[in-house]
């Protein structure tokens, strides 16, 4: 299946220096985290976000990467719905060299909720910038990585969707994998904060980009 994606072009610069893929959480649209954009002042830094392959449930103007039951677990739809979605972000990112003329190693994908969860669970293995997870979790059947970019995790101390036990579970899981984790606690619930968007933007920098310091 073909993603429907929004690029929102570098302002400052004819060619990228890099590109951020946001990856949208389970009932919202590619159109969410758009406005996050200029909070990382990013200016030379390509945005492309991606819509969910599958309507959502309830919500009519919603997507998701797959479906869910009431109790939050994969059932035997959703497992295939979650293939699905996997196959299709592996393919287009793995395509975004040829079409950005941006290498994978200067491209970040980031995902709130679900989207953190697909950040996870398509990035692992490739050999991205890195990868930033906003209130998301690990899926429990993934398998351990080869090779992991650097990781940020930033997770609400009070999120009621997706308690801050699943970051727990998932900071012990990467970290017992090899991978270079940087974990931070926020007082917040499930939502973004700007504290959290100040710290993601640092992590770039920091971690691609220190020129631009």
């Amino acid at each position: 299946m073909a993603l429907d994606v929004i690029t929102v072009p570098a302002l400052d610069s004819a060619q990228p220096l890099g590109n951020i893929v946001l990856l949208h959480g389970w009932g919202a649209n590619q159109q969410d985290l758009e406005p996050l954009i200029p909070y990382f002042r990013l200016p030379t830094h390509q945005y492309l976000l991606p819509n969910g392959l599958f309507d959502h449930q309830l919500t009519p103007t919603g997507k998701m990467w797959y479906s869910f039951t009431g109790a939050g677990e994969l059932t035997d739809t959703s497992r295939q719905e979650l293939a699905t979605s996997r196959e299709a972000l592996l393919a287009w990112i793995q395509d975004l060299p040829q079409q950005t003329g941006v290498p994978l190693a200067k491209t970040w994908l980031l995902g709130f909720s679900q989207g953190g969860a697909m950040t996870l669970e398509v990035g692992l293995n490739l050999p991205l910038a890195g990868l930033i997870i906003m209130s998301g979790y690990l899926h429990p059947e993934i398998a351990a990585p080869q090779v992991c970019p650097p990781i940020a995790i930033l997770h609400g101390r009070q999120d009621e969707v997706v308690p801050i036990e699943q970051a727990w579970r998932t900071r012990s899981a990467l970290v017992t994998w090899g991978a270079r984790v940087e974990y931070q606690e926020i007082d917040m619930g499930h939502t973004i904060v700007l504290e959290e968007l100040q710290a993601i933007r640092q992590f770039i920098l920091t971690n691609g980009e220190p020129s631009l310091l």
